[in-house]
């Protein structure tokens, strides 16, 4: 939300939308056993992922085949997963299955009557071992049409040990002594943070952990609904919290203009490439994946996290996202894409992922020992254990055309608001109108 996203975008995203391929990297996945259930099927699934998260997935849907000897394929959609799926189904080439990034996607493709209701199966699983929050997020008018598969921790701030400890710093408790730290790590030579401002679903996530400390979870759950008006003094406020970060030349790793250059792997490079740049980078759990995966860190030592410290006396915030997956009544083979479902929704399959890296599951009942790190254990039962308390990523359960598409709406505004973030009311009124026209579609 994928985050939105929690997305690596390579070159093979552009190319599977320009020739319309159905598997990206690595084709089809080939049936193990013939004598398995579902030999001979084929289920493909589409999804925002790319990169190592794609990598990582098919090991997923590897596991599938050889449980059940179904093939698979996978497309990758890039963000803008409503509308390559929205475009598929007209053109009568539904996927069987989409890993959906956003609540507000999956209630627009429920109201489009396009998902088949969850199996019986997969709804006793959900019931048993899944906080009932993850159950009122995939499901639409009191039916259940998506299982949280991967779930993301949004409130986690990634640093370098050595620069923190170079320039003599502790992880801080509340906000403005983050801002204080990240002072005193430009002095010492490096950027505090790295921004990656390219990609507007990052922004998204910067406001909401700071609007859902600072206002806390009514007023968040309220502007979540647009039941609170975007011009709401509560979001000018947190908007010029943000705004002070945003023209901090000191704090942020080239300056807003750089900022608006650099996507989420990037922003990652930034502090955890060969040649680092900040020392700090706010984002979700899913920045282990990267620093591990990408550059090699050892989670724990060359790669650790801070929780998003409380603003203003507020509750230090946990947000979360995810990624759900959804059965399309028009795929050619639902019913094996049901099946797959019922499988992913196992902890057996999830402990596929978990043992990869860059990964959370909502699960209750995987074990924390299939994680590969002491500090992803830590971010999955922070997360768990949280329950209901967790407040879903905002801009994820808005509709897509606000929240959830590229170059438009909030994602389009936060980064107009980066660029020259001197007048939070105004970004305020803009938001509340693209909001207001959303909400109403």
């Amino acid at each position: 939300m994928m985050r939105r996203r929690t997305t690596l975008l390579t070159g093979c995203t552009a190319l599977a939308l320009a020739i319309g391929a159905t598997a990206c990297g690595g084709g089809p996945v080939s049936a193990g056993g013939g004598d398995k259930a579902l030999s001979g099927q084929t289920v493909t699934v589409a999804g925002v992922w790319s990169g190592s998260e794609q990598k990582n997935f098919q090991k997923v849907l590897d596991a599938f085949t050889a449980k059940t000897g179904a093939k698979t394929q996978f497309v990758s959609t890039g963000d803008n997963v409503s509308t390559v799926v929205g475009s598929k189904i007209e053109g009568g080439n539904a996927p069987d299955v989409v890993m959906v990034p956003q609540v507000g996607v999956l209630q627009q493709f429920a109201k489009k009557g396009w998902l088949k209701p969850l199996s019986a199966t997969t709804q006793g699983t959900v019931d048993a071992d899944y906080a009932s929050v993850w159950k009122k997020y995939g499901s639409v008018d009191g039916t259940l049409y998506g299982l949280y598969f991967k779930a993301a921790h949004k409130s986690t701030v990634w640093y370098s040990p050595e620069a923190l400890n170079q320039a003599g710093v502790k992880a801080p408790k509340t906000y403005d002594e983050m801002l204080k730290a990240g002072h005193t790590v430009s002095d010492s030579g490096l950027a505090a943070f790295a921004v990656a401002g390219q990609d507007g679903w990052t922004l998204t996530d910067w406001f909401e952990n700071v609007y859902l400390s600072q206002a806390g979870p009514e007023k968040y759950d309220a502007l979540a609904a647009h039941r609170l008006k975007w011009t709401d003094p509560s979001v000018v406020r947190a908007l010029t919290t943000l705004g002070a970060l945003f023209k901090d030349k000191q704090l942020i790793a080239g300056g807003q203009k750089e900022a608006l250059d650099t996507d989420f792997p990037g922003s990652v490079e930034k502090v955890f490439g060969p040649k680092p740049e900040a020392g700090m980078v706010y984002e979700g759990d899913f920045v282990a994946g990267v620093a591990h995966d990408q550059f090699g860190k050892t989670i724990g030592k060359d790669a650790d996290f801070f929780p998003f410290p409380a603003v203003d006396g507020g509750t230090a915030p946990v947000v979360s996202g995810g990624d759900a997956a959804v059965v399309l009544k028009d795929g050619k083979n639902a019913k094996a894409g049901m099946k797959l479902l019922e499988y992913l929704a196992t902890p057996e399959a999830a402990a596929v992922w978990a043992k990869a890296g860059g990964f959370l599951s909502p699960n209750k009942k995987l074990d924390l020992a299939s994680y590969g790190d002491d500090v992803t254990r830590a971010t999955a039962k922070s997360l768990v254990g949280a329950g209901d308390s967790v407040r879903f990523d905002m801009s994820d359960q808005a509709p897509a055309a606000f929240g959830g598409t590229k170059g438009t709406g909030e994602w389009k505004l936060l980064q107009d608001f980066l660029r020259d973030p001197s007048n939070p009311k105004a970004t305020a009124a803009a938001l509340e109108a693209a909001a207001a026209k959303a909400y109403q579609g």
